[in-house]
């Protein structure tokens, strides 16, 4: 084999391989059918639609969350909801065992009845009423009184003076004026019957379309002390939801503070996510959004935009705005904690020619693509409208649907947009 290589020149060699590169060339100039090979990639400017989107992540959680512990130390005796248990508002979950509560907490409920019956009894009861009417009428003769004898007062009125003679108290009648002093006591007296009336108009007035608000007010306080005290023993869901932790079991000793459910209303989940400043403003309440989570392979869930913060968090010079968005189908899959991957809808555009970014450039502080003709890129002038990460809007220009743009044109004026 040796001997076979030998045989050839030097200049016999470079013969061959200056052919073999021509052969190369040829190959790459030429396809299979003969015709040129283009050295760009293309692709046909055509209408669609144009959703531009702002993304981020944020973890799942209830509208509604609660922590329930117990309020005071006892013997767990009943325990009626588990984890997963749909509870409507009010229901008891746990209780417990009245022998091992407090003594307070058990005479709570004599304390409660007697709130309660007196409760009753002042709303019910005309008696106070029919007191305050009495008591106004006798406030009204009283000043009937005290007026008229002032008003005698001003005229000759019949006066008595009583004296003894040689030791018999004896009288003198005669009709003349009132002394001073006499008249300065009814003026006092007018003045004292006046203030009673005005009580009594007073009281009268709070009784007679019922019981006193003051007192009804009071009687709810007592009902509702006691009744704070009582509940103690036991633990009730605070709005319709679903238990999502369960602690308690029958037998189990509980202690004031130790946390016993946690109730979260999985009817409505909502997402917090933290939006850029740059973007905050291109959202509002209503907008729809996409969700996805690593933990839910394959689907695809919805929400819409309930709130938009106002006022940003600066965390290490990056200023972020709180969005609140709430799924719209979540199933039992979405869980409260789990992580999502939001897209938020801030722009739909339908049936117009989209172009592709990557294709625009910015040459003498004009927006341009280039399209095939011919096998060479020309350039043709455009204008821009909404954009997206990846297409843009054509609103303008010489550009034609069905034109072919290339997708990697000549590096004059920079990257996309000028970029």
């Amino acid at each position: 084999m040796k001997q076979f290589f030998t045989k050839f020149s030097r200049r016999t060699w470079i013969i061959i391989g200056v052919i073999a590169v021509i052969a190369l060339a040829a190959v790459v100039i030429f396809n299979t059918r003969g015709e040129p090979v283009s050295l760009f990639q293309t692709a046909k400017a055509e209408r669609g639609n144009l959703v531009a989107t702002v993304g981020a992540t944020g973890s799942v959680r209830a509208r509604q969350s609660a922590v329930l512990v117990w309020q005071t130390t006892g013997i767990v005796n009943a325990v009626n909801a588990d984890v997963g248990t749909r509870v409507a508002h009010n229901d008891v979950l746990a209780s417990l065992d009245k022998a091992s509560l407090n003594q307070s907490i058990i005479l709570a409920e004599a304390d409660l009845s007697s709130a309660k019956k007196a409760l009753e009894d002042l709303l019910n009861s005309d008696t106070s009423r029919a007191e305050a009417l009495r008591t106004l009428d006798k406030a009204e003769a009283a000043y009937e009184k005290a007026y008229n004898w002032r008003i005698q007062l001003n005229g000759k009125i019949d006066i008595k003076d009583y004296y003894y003679d040689n030791g018999v108290l004896k009288v003198k009648e005669y009709r003349g004026l009132a002394s001073a002093e006499t008249i300065a006591d009814a003026d006092e007296d007018l003045a004292l019957k006046e203030a009673q009336l005005n009580d009594a108009r007073r009281n009268y007035e709070r009784l007679k379309d019922g019981a006193d608000p003051t007192e009804v007010a009071a009687a709810e306080a007592r009902v509702a002390a006691a009744q704070s005290t009582l509940n103690m023993a036991f633990i009730a869901a605070p709005f319709d939801g679903t238990i999502t932790q369960a602690e308690p079991a029958v037998g189990d000793q509980a202690s004031a503070g130790a946390v016993a459910f946690r109730v979260d209303d999985l009817s409505h989940l909502l997402v917090d996510v933290q939006v850029s400043e740059v973007d905050i403003n291109t959202l509002t309440i209503g907008q729809a959004s996409t969700l996805t989570f690593d933990a839910i392979l394959g689907k695809e869930y919805h929400g819409e935009i309930v709130e938009v913060g106002q006022s940003g968090d600066n965390v290490q010079g990056v200023v972020n705005f709180t969005v609140t968005i709430e799924l719209t189908d979540a199933d039992e899959l979405v869980k409260p904690g789990m992580t999502a991957a939001v897209n938020i809808v801030v722009q739909e555009v339908k049936d117009v020619i989209l172009i592709p970014n990557r294709a625009v450039r910015l040459v003498d502080a004009e927006r341009v693509v280039y399209v095939l003709e011919n096998g060479a890129p020309v350039q043709v002038k455009i204008q821009l409208g909404s954009s997206s990460d990846t297409m843009s809007v054509l609103v303008g220009g010489d550009l034609k649907e069905g034109d072919e743009i290339i997708l990697n044109p000549p590096s004059v004026g920079g990257g996309p947009f000028g970029g």
